[in-house]
């Protein structure tokens, strides 16, 4: 695919694209950042100092976890999902990933991209204006890759209010996989996460609301 401008490509949106083509097309430190939707490039929603925050202090968290444990995790500072089906690739705001298993990823080494549930222990997104593709769209394809746990940090309340409860409250979900199907559990306040991948995290919902501001 012959090289094109972010301009004329954002332009060109209408057109369906391959995940080869956006990756071939993915421009080097871009900003802002961009997802593939079912073939469709999605420009993400600028993030704010509170957005930036809650994901930085999210990363330090569990980095100190993956290094007290001693797992072979890391978190790269920028990596695609691609679910094995469809043509879509996301970039989430926490990816944890599982070294042991990248030998097997044929678009780690020059793609930086990941397909397989071995790979992924757990996936964060904080949400932004974007919360649909959160609460909906990701949920059903990260279960489809199998990936162990997913949680949505809603530190800014802005997800429906058939997700997040009217009047609207900051909520943080953690989605595990059981039986190949994700069970949810919600966390508000003072409660404290409960992470299977990390069971003896000691953080609780507030001390990441507290982060954004």
């Amino acid at each position: 695919m012959k090289e094109v401008s972010v301009p004329n490509m954002i332009q060109a949106l209408r057109k369906l694209v391959t995940f080869d083509e956006f990756i071939a097309w993915y421009p080097e430190n871009p900003q802002p950042r961009y997802e593939l939707h079912d073939g469709v490039i999605v420009e993400m929603a600028p993030p704010t100092g509170d957005h930036e925050e809650v994901v930085g202090f999210l990363a330090l968290e569990i980095s100190a976890e993956i290094k007290r444990l001693k797992l072979p995790y890391f978190i790269p500072k920028t990596a695609f999902i691609k679910p094995l089906e469809g043509q879509s690739a996301y970039s989430p705001d926490v990816l944890i990933l599982n070294r042991s298993n990248l030998v097997n990823e044929p678009l780690w080494k020059k793609e930086s991209t990941v397909s397989q549930a071995a790979s992924i222990p757990l996936v964060v997104e904080v949400v932004s204006t974007n919360w649909r593709d959160d609460y909906l769209k990701k949920v059903a394809d990260y279960e489809a890759v199998g990936i162990p746990e997913y949680w949505i940090v809603d530190y800014a309340a802005l997800g429906g209010k058939r997700f997040i409860g009217n009047p609207k409250q900051p909520n943080i979900w953690v989605y595990s996989l059981v039986e190949e199907e994700y069970q949810v559990s919600q966390f508000r306040g003072g409660e404290r996460i409960v992470s299977p991948t990390f069971a003896e995290l000691d953080l609780t919902a507030e001390q990441i609301f507290q982060a954004g501001g």
